[in-house]
C-alpha cells in the first residue's frame, strides 16, 4: 500500500492506507467521502460539541432521530450494559464530564452522581432514542470503532479491498490472506515502548488503557456504579471480526469476564493485569515479551 493519508479528527490521529494501484483522483474522491462522513458522525455522537445532537439531547427531553445507522452501536451498547450488569452504559456523560473529563478537558472534579439505569430514562427503537428527562450520552466506549467500521464500509463500497483504517491505534485491515498486519502492543507503563505484537489478517483489533488519559485517581475508565476509575487491569486488547466490537469489548473486560462476553460476542483477548500478569485467550494472534 502506497498511498498514506494522515489527518486529526474526533480527538484522535487517523493513518488510512490505500492500495497503490489506484489513481490519485480516486484516492483524494474517496478521502473527502471520509471526511464529510466523519464530520457527519462528530455532529451526532459527540458531546464536545456544542452543536451536536447528543449536546441537544443533554438540555431537552424528547424523540431524537439519529443517523439510520446508529441502530447497531445502540443495539450493541444494550449487549454490553446487559451483560457488564450497568457498568458499560451510553448514559456515562455527565458523570465523565463531572469527574473532569469533560467539554473544556479541565481535569477538575466536581460533585459526581451515578447516571440511572437505562430503562428509567431512555427508550430504544432502531435508531430512534426517546428520553424522559435530559441526559448528557456518551459513545466514547465503542465509538470510535463503529466510526472505523463506517469508514472502512465506504471504502469497500468504492470497490477497495485492501486498506487499513487506523484511528489512534484501533484499527480494521483488509487485504491477502497472506499479508498479515503487525501491530505492536503498547506498554502502558511506558508509551515508547511495546510489550507485544499482535498479526492480525481481515480482522479488527483494538486496545484500551487508562495511561493515555488519566488525571487524580481517574482515566477515561470509569465504573458509572462506583464512580471510581478501575486500577486492576492496565490494559486490554482484543480482535474481532468488526472494530465496533473490538472497541466495545475493550471496556467491557474493565468490568466482565471473557467467558460472560462471549456468550453473546465471538472474540480473542489479551489482558494486562496491574501486577503484570497475563491472561490471554488460547487464540489470542500475537506474542508478548513478558513472562504470563
Amino acid at each position: 500500500m502506497n498511498y498514506r493519508k494522515e489527518f486529526d479528527a474526533i480527538g484522535t490521529h487517523w493513518c488510512i492506507d490505500l492500495p497503490a494501484k489506484l489513481d490519485a483522483q480516486r484516492v483524494e474522491f474517496v478521502m473527502g467521502m471520509i471526511h464529510r462522513r466523519i464530520e457527519e458522525f462528530d455532529c451526532a455522537y459527540s458531546r464536545f460539541r456544542e452543536d451536536s445532537m447528543v449536546t441537544a439531547m443533554s438540555k431537552h427531553c424528547g424523540r431524537y432521530e439519529l443517523p439510520a445507522d446508529a441502530a447497531p452501536m445502540l443495539a450493541f451498547y444494550r449487549t454490553l450494559y446487559n451483560l457488564t450488569r450497568g457498568a458499560v452504559t451510553p448514559l456515562i456523560g455527565q458523570a465523565l464530564s463531572d469527574a473532569g473529563y469533560d467539554a473544556e478537558y479541565s481535569l477538575i472534579t466536581k460533585s459526581m452522581t451515578s447516571p440511572k439505569a437505562w430503562d428509567d430514562v431512555m427508550h430504544v427503537e432502531g435508531s430512534m432514542v426517546t428520553l424522559a428527562e435530559p441526559v448528557l450520552l456518551d459513545f466514547g466506549a465503542a465509538g470510535k470503532g463503529y466510526l472505523i467500521d463506517i469508514v472502512s464500509d465506504l471504502i469497500e463500497a468504492q470497490g477497495i479491498e485492501s486498506y487499513c483504517v487506523d484511528a489512534g491505534g484501533d484499527m480494521r485491515h483488509r487485504g491477502e490472506a497472506d499479508e498479515p498486519l503487525r501491530v505492536g502492543l503498547e506498554n502502558p507503563a511506558d508509551a515508547t515502548q511495546v510489550i507485544g505484537v499482535a498479526s492480525i489478517v481481515n480482522r479488527s483489533i483494538c486496545g484500551s488503557a487508562g495511561n493515555r488519559r488519566a488525571w487524580g485517581t481517574f482515566t477515561h475508565i470509569l465504573d458509572p456504579r462506583l464512580l471510581t476509575s478501575p486500577r486492576h487491569i492496565l490494559a486490554v486488547w482484543v480482535v474481532a471480526d468488526s472494530t465496533m466490537i473490538a472497541d466495545g469489548l475493550t471496556t467491557a473486560l474493565m468490568f466482565a469476564s471473557p467467558e460472560t462476553l462471549r456468550s453473546e460476542c465471538n472474540f480473542e483477548y489479551a489482558i494486562l493485569r496491574s501486577d503484570f500478569s497475563l491472561e490471554r485467550s488460547v487464540n489470542f494472534p500475537g506474542e508478548f515479551f513478558l513472562a504470563s
